[in-house]
């Protein structure tokens, strides 16, 4: 490989939410973090020139894109979704919660039902209640370690509790799933049958593992181009979540209009230079790195799938299809949502998401970040499995 993924890399002390806020957040302060999703990997060198140009210019002014910044992320979305999209649908944003906030204001009205899908990204269920919206949960239903969409479920409850607007996370976060065309031609139809509009968050997209295919959602039928708001960042792609950069693509002009109108309302307009500018160094430029990551995340899961099976096999992988998270299920512990914690965070010395967070159906379940050296995952590991083999030693289960 070109690029050295096993590099150790000190982040503490850069104010880094990862490392840097533990106490402050109740963890100990030796806790091993593996939880929100950022990497711990310097992001690809063409981004990093043009940050270092960008901060020695010296004047951080109001900037704007410019057409070669759009041809560069079409041209991203064409090349690997096979997706052709036109400038006038792009709005950017500092964020895709952010831009699901914008888009609850703009197309409900209070009261109103907004669904999601748990165990998904904590985020989305509270800015729908922080929206005064109401939440509706269309629960995934695991079976034989494989999430599924309860389609009778999420139609009726569409239409019971005035659903007007839906969340779809895809690739799936937590649980890793990657929707297949099947899958989200019914999502779509259901939908149009009920004029509920759909946010696709597809954040995670550049991250599919072999066998499987991310299919943007409005490429599925051109039909689903009139209700939906596509959700896309490079920021979990190439590193770069804390500068702040979205490409929002809505082709419904009606729902674009609703959208910027809401924008202005909340008093944002351009996003920062240096975000914007890493967004097109990124697409120009991050290719090679990019596939060099996926080739060593891949070894990764890999290396904690074996290590389960031989030495934790009471700890179960929900294996992926997608993202750089996965879903590990410790209910065959029997331990209670307290104690699991604390056997988490207290014994194993690791701070990761427990998947209460995500909804109910998430207890019982952790979420952790593999995007990070094989070392630091090994010693995850290798913590995990003292305090799992240690249960019971105090006498406390």
């Amino acid at each position: 490989m070109r690029y050295n993924f096993d590099e150790i890399i000190d982040r503490r002390n850069t104010d880094c939410l990862k490392y840097d806020f533990a106490a402050e957040r109740g963890m100990p302060a030796d806790v091993l973090p593996l939880w929100v999703a950022d990497m711990d990997f310097r992001t690809a060198p063409g981004i990093i020139e043009r940050a270092v140009s960008d901060a020695a210019f010296g004047i951080y002014g109001y900037t704007e894109s410019r057409e070669d910044y759009f041809r560069a992320v079409a041209g991203w979305y064409r090349e690997y979704f096979d997706w052709n999209v036109e400038r006038s649908w792009l709005v950017k944003t500092p964020g895709i919660v952010f831009a699901i906030g914008v888009a609850i204001q703009a197309l409900t009205e209070p009261g109103d039902g907004v669904m999601i899908q748990q165990p998904v990204y904590y985020p989305f269920s509270e800015v729908i209640r922080d929206s005064g919206r109401k939440l509706v949960n269309n629960e995934l239903v695991l079976r034989d370690g494989h999430y599924e969409i309860d389609f009778e479920d999420f139609e009726r409850k569409i239409a019971q509790e005035h659903v007007k607007l839906f969340v779809l996370c895809s690739p799936h976060n937590p649980v890793g799933r990657v929707w297949m065309p099947d899958e989200l031609r019914k999502t779509g139809e259901i939908c149009l049958r009920h004029g509920v509009k759909v946010v696709s968050d597809e954040i995670h997209s550049d991250f599919v593992y072999e066998g499987k295919r991310h299919y943007v959602f409005p490429t599925v039928d051109a039909a689903f181009q009139d209700i939906c708001i596509v959700c896309t960042a490079p920021s979990k792609t190439f590193n770069l979540a804390g500068l702040q950069v979205s490409n929002i693509f809505i082709p419904n002009q009606q729902i674009r209009r609703a959208f910027r109108r809401q924008m202005s309302a909340v008093g944002y307009s351009q996003v920062n230079m240096i975000g914007l500018h890493a967004c097109q160094a990124a697409y120009e430029t991050g290719r090679e790195w990019l596939e060099e990551l996926k080739v060593y995340l891949k070894g990764n899961l890999d290396y904690v799938r074996d290590y389960l099976a031989e030495q934790l096999p009471e700890v179960r992988l929900i294996e992926p299809e997608g993202t750089y998270l996965i879903w590990l299920d410790f209910r065959a512990l029997g331990l209670s949502e307290e104690r699991l914690e604390r056997l988490i965070v207290r014994e194993a010395k690791l701070w990761l998401d427990s998947g209460a967070i995500f909804g109910a159906a998430g207890e019982g379940f952790e979420r952790v970040n593999i995007a990070c050296p094989r070392a630091v995952l090994r010693e995850a590991l290798l913590r995990l499995r003292g305090a799992v083999r240690g249960i019971g030693a105090s006498g406390q289960i």
